[in-house]
């Protein structure tokens, strides 16, 4: 359950590894339905959006393991868990879904495995008609030329975009 958890937030909020091993009790704003991430990298504060069903899945979570302090502590419970484990945990969990392409947290996934990770987090985001600045917010990315990296993944939207010839030929056979 805690991974789950964990790799639930990675995806749901597009954090770094760093970002879901070291957050807060405090750090989920059910209220505003915003995570917030202390010192992210670049030691930047920024938030994003808590959904209701990765709160709903933290609410479980939270009542089966009761963390006090870090959201996902350690085996002794002063630290949070190390980004070593949860990319370990992260690995176990590619092998039990049998996914045989190298992946990590922060790299992209094959199309079975849609999940948790923040390349496929901006991808989905982009094909579903973010606005690739919100999608840079979200990531916490200085720069947009950072965040334009997942424009060359996102085969979808660039599928769906209507020519300009096709508008134009459109035009001229209505009009004719």
């Amino acid at each position: 359950m805690r991974y789950r958890a964990a790799f639930s937030v990675a995806y749901g909020g597009g954090l770094r590894a760093s970002e879901v091993t070291h957050l807060k009790v405090g750090d989920i704003d059910s209220d505003r339905m915003l995570i917030r991430i202390e010192q992210g990298k670049g030691r930047k504060d920024r938030q994003v959006m808590l959904s209701p069903n990765l709160l709903s899945l933290l609410h479980d979570y939270y009542r089966e393991a009761r963390p006090r302090g870090w959201i996902f502590p350690s085996h002794n419970r002063i630290y949070p868990i190390s980004t070593r484990q949860f990319n370990r945990a992260f690995a176990v969990a590619c092998d039990f879904a049998e996914i045989k392409k190298q992946v990590s947290p922060h790299t992209s996934c094959c199309k079975h495995a849609s999940g948790v990770t923040r390349h496929s987090f901006a991808t989905h985001l982009l094909e579903g008609g973010t606005d690739i600045r919100v999608i840079q917010v979200l990531l916490g990315h200085a720069k947009l030329e950072t965040t334009t990296v997942y424009t060359k993944v996102a085969t979808k939207t660039i599928q769906s975009v209507i020519s300009p010839l096709d508008l134009l030929v459109r035009r001229e056979a209505g009009s004719g």
